[in-house]
């Protein structure tokens, strides 16, 4: 967890809490790695129980593009593809083509914002823009940068910041109020680990009970296979609990993920898996 963030930022949340008890938390290392073992071991659920998972799953993500050559066309197809996750005709086939299935978010630099709420006001989408902003990814600008480049991305239409936050502010002890916390921006060697994330969850789950207060959580970097968002939403569903198992307390950061999820689900509904013609929005 070498750069991690803070999403949908908003400072002194908290009301200044005493916090003191942060600093008298240790982690039992061998304890969250062999939980962190149980969960990426266990055989995931199969057939229906999977695709009603997966269907789940896309939900959760914030569908992500931050490539230095973004252009207006390939974010008006993030966004379409972001309002038709997977192929209608699969959705027919499991009775799910009337729920309006969409991914959670869109995800892009503050740049593209506008090109983000231009293409979904098209499409007559009401799914969030979410911009990773203040110095993405390693948060080392100014002050006045960082809360400039925030100021932009919402005056163009993002209603969610994925915020890289200062280190040195961790580091040191002054906390910030948050309403998410995310593991990595997606941009390290390392990203989203499990014993990492254990030990967000539970300290979420510790803050939660101490202050009633619910925080979200957002994995994000390395998520590409449809067995892992499976193993994900399993962790969060055991460390936090169902309530938890909402778009306003768990995202998963993802460019690739839904790709594969909608392959699983082609493999489910015709038994056998998809050619590149089969899917070309993937």
């Amino acid at each position: 967890m070498t750069c991690p963030e803070i999403k949908s930022w908003t400072l002194n949340r908290l009301s200044h809490p005493d916090l003191s008890w942060i600093s008298k938390i240790q982690v039992n290392q061998p304890a969250v790695l062999r939980r962190a073992e149980q969960i990426q071991a266990r055989r995931t659920v199969k057939k229906e129980w999977q695709a009603a998972w997966l269907l789940k799953a896309v939900t959760f993500i914030d569908l992500t593009t931050l490539s230095g050559d973004d252009t207006s066309s390939n974010i008006q197809r993030l966004c379409y593809k972001a309002k038709y996750p997977v192929r209608e005709d699969l959705l027919k086939t499991l009775n799910m083509h009337d729920k309006g299935l969409t991914t959670a978010a869109v995800c892009v630099y503050p740049a593209r914002v506008c090109d983000a709420v231009r293409a979904l006001k098209a499409a007559g989408c009401t799914i969030p823009v979410a911009s990773v902003a203040t110095g993405f990814p390693a948060g080392q600008t100014h002050l006045k940068t960082r809360l400039e480049e925030i100021r932009l991305a919402v005056e163009d239409g993002a209603t969610e910041i994925d915020v890289v936050i200062n280190r040195t502010l961790v580091l040191t002890g002054q906390w910030e109020g948050s309403d998410f916390i995310k593991t990595s921006t997606g941009k390290e060697t390392v990203n989203a680990t499990f014993p990492v994330a254990i030990v967000m969850l539970r300290a979420i789950r510790d803050f939660f009970w101490k202050t009633g207060n619910k925080v979200g959580f957002k994995p994000a970097g390395g998520i590409r296979s449809a067995k892992d968002s499976l193993a994900w939403l399993s962790l969060v569903k055991e460390e936090l609990g169902d309530e938890w198992l909402t778009p306003d307390l768990f995202r998963i950061g993802a460019s690739t993920l839904l790709s594969d999820i909608e392959r699983q689900i082609y493999h489910h509904v015709t038994g056998r898996y998809a050619a590149y013609h089969d899917l070309p929005m993937s």
